[in-house]
């Protein structure tokens, strides 16, 4: 034995002699612990965003609700606490580095490899987004999966890029956004529910969609060309919308005049052949009097167009000419 140090066994037999005779002491002791460690793991709160899976020798047991709930202690039912009634968020092609009330901050890392997709004319677009979701299933999305929220993000990337591949680099930076977000939770709704998850995707967003940094340049020249070209293709169809219907309207109007002017021809035509078919009937009952009735009515339609003639009988004489110069003698 070296001089200077304890014997290790001579203490343990020290120490296995003095409990042996305070061991009456220690087991109430030893109880109360038991009892209040039972006491403490005997029950758990589930707030009112969460649910709880409870485990039971390593065995799902159920999914209890938010409130006050019992469990069998020391360790036998093991409870996991899942926040259900919030919505989570991941981000693509940014982090957000602390939020707020004046003014949002995100992070400078370079994250090309989530943004910069390949469209469908082989063009690049960095594409930046947010997926939303829920947990609706707290079991499947605990033990269904290993890694569940690296999963969701798994996914979420190959979908956008998936449809982003589907369609035209200036779709993907104009028009096409809210088309892009709408078909994108669609497929990543599908996909994960093929992997029974227990996630419902509530809103996919497009927060900023541009060309590449180097290229960038020059695709706002050709945005401000086709700007242009919009520009004045609208000054043009404006000029037409105000010349054409112009015009249109005064061919109608021409159309409409000649074609009522030709209407009136035709019906008078039409009366006139109607009243010559009449007087041409009454001519042949009596031709002498329908004679006379029309050489008198072609008279009196002449004379009425003539302002101060009188016309008396030849044979009176010694008539006073009262009448001026306007005296016509029927002969």
């Amino acid at each position: 034995m070296n001089q200077g140090q304890p014997d290790l066994n001579y203490e343990l037999y020290k120490l296995k002699q003095s409990f042996n005779k305070n061991k009456k002491a220690f087991i109430p002791l030893i109880i109360a612990l038991l009892l209040a460690v039972g006491f403490f793991t005997s029950y758990y709160t589930v707030e009112p965003d969460e649910e709880a899976v409870v485990i039971r020798l390593g065995r799902y047991l159920e999914t209890t609700q938010p409130g006050l709930h019992f469990k069998i202690p020391f360790g036998v039912d093991r409870v996991i606490k899942v926040k259900t009634k919030i919505v989570h968020q991941e981000e693509f092609g940014f982090r957000t580095q602390s939020l707020d009330t004046r003014r949002t901050t995100y992070s400078s890392r370079n994250l090309d490899e989530e943004s910069l997709m390949l469209t469908g004319d082989l063009n690049v677009a960095e594409v930046q987004w947010v997926v939303q979701y829920q947990i609706s299933n707290p079991f499947k999305f605990l033990f269904k999966t290993s890694e569940p929220v690296r999963n969701i993000r798994d996914v979420s990337e190959s979908i956008m890029r998936r449809v982003v591949g589907d369609i035209m680099v200036t779709e993907v930076l104009t028009t096409g956004r809210v088309g892009i977000a709408g078909d994108a939770k669609q497929l990543m709704q599908e996909v994960l529910d093929k992997y029974n998850m227990g996630v419902l995707i509530r809103s996919i967003k497009l927060q900023d969609v541009n060309p590449p940094k180097k290229v960038q340049a020059s695709f706002n020249d050709v945005n401000a060309a086709k700007q242009e070209q919009e520009k004045m293709i609208n000054q043009a169809e404006q000029a037409y919308n105000k010349v054409i219907p112009e015009a249109k309207g005064k061919a109608k109007k021409l159309v409409s005049e000649a074609q009522g002017y030709a209407q009136a021809v035709v019906n008078r035509a039409e009366g006139d052949a109607d009243r010559f078919s009449e007087i041409y009937r009454e001519y042949i009952k009596a031709p002498e009097i329908t004679q006379k009735r029309l050489y008198l009515e072609t008279m009196e339609e002449l004379f009425s167009r003539m302002e101060d003639v009188v016309i008396i009988d030849s044979k009176v004489k010694g008539l006073l000419p009262v009448f001026g110069k306007g005296i016509t003698s029927e002969k």
